[in-house]
């Protein structure tokens, strides 16, 4: 077998470097939103993308959100069927995204103003075995309006295409993607409340009759 040498290593190292570099980018906003959700299509959402939620991106047709498997905070096994007739803010975080951390606070106003059997945030943590480090990050934080939720395989990155953190997704009632958002944003912000109030009444049964 070949063996690898120190400078073949610092190449691979170097490459992985890039790589979390450009995550860490993309999280700051640092990626083209254009590029993920294709939403230059005229949407009742979309002429709502100001301000704070300038770089939101309706999708051009509401689209089946792949399955995701992630645990509640009883250890439980959920999956967004178990949210199924609630518009659901779908956030991906982890402790180690400084831009996750600065906006989680903003997160939790936004469940505490407008949470209710019809909407919820669902602040999902991608941290690898990181249980305890997403427990201590909400007690030390005050956040105490958000259920915990964490994918510990941090599987749904992928399953979900968010290569970068953080990633929202806006989901309909139905289980459909109708929009997300690349990077942080100020979620308890005026703007996102006419998006998210706007979104309600979408999915309102009186909207689809």
């Amino acid at each position: 077998m070949a063996q690898v040498g120190p400078k073949s290593i610092a190449i691979l190292v170097g490459a992985a470097l890039l790589i979390v570099g450009a995550v860490y980018l993309i999280g700051r906003g640092g990626g083209n939103p254009d590029d993920l959700a294709g939403s230059r299509v005229p949407s009742p959402l979309q002429a709502l993308a100001v301000g704070d939620m300038a770089n939101f991106r309706a999708a051009p047709e509401p689209a089946a959100v792949p399955a995701i498997a992630f645990e509640g905070g009883k250890g439980q096994t959920l999956t967004l069927a178990d949210f199924e007739g609630r518009l659901v803010l779908l956030n991906l975080w982890a402790t180690w995204c400084a831009p996750c951390r600065e906006e989680m606070p903003a997160l939790d106003r936004l469940q505490a103003a407008l949470g209710s059997e019809r909407f919820e945030v669902v602040a999902l943590s991608v941290d690898l075995r990181g249980h305890d480090l997403a427990r201590r990050f909400f007690a030390e934080n005050g956040i105490d309006s958000l259920g915990f939720y964490i994918d510990p395989t941090a599987r749904a990155n992928v399953t979900l295409k968010a290569f970068g953190l953080p990633t929202t997704l806006l989901i309909s009632p139905d289980g459909r993607e109708i929009g997300r958002m690349v990077g942080p944003a100020e979620w308890d912000g005026e703007d996102t409340k006419r998006l998210i109030e706007a979104a309600l009444s979408l999915s309102a049964p009186s909207a689809n009759n």
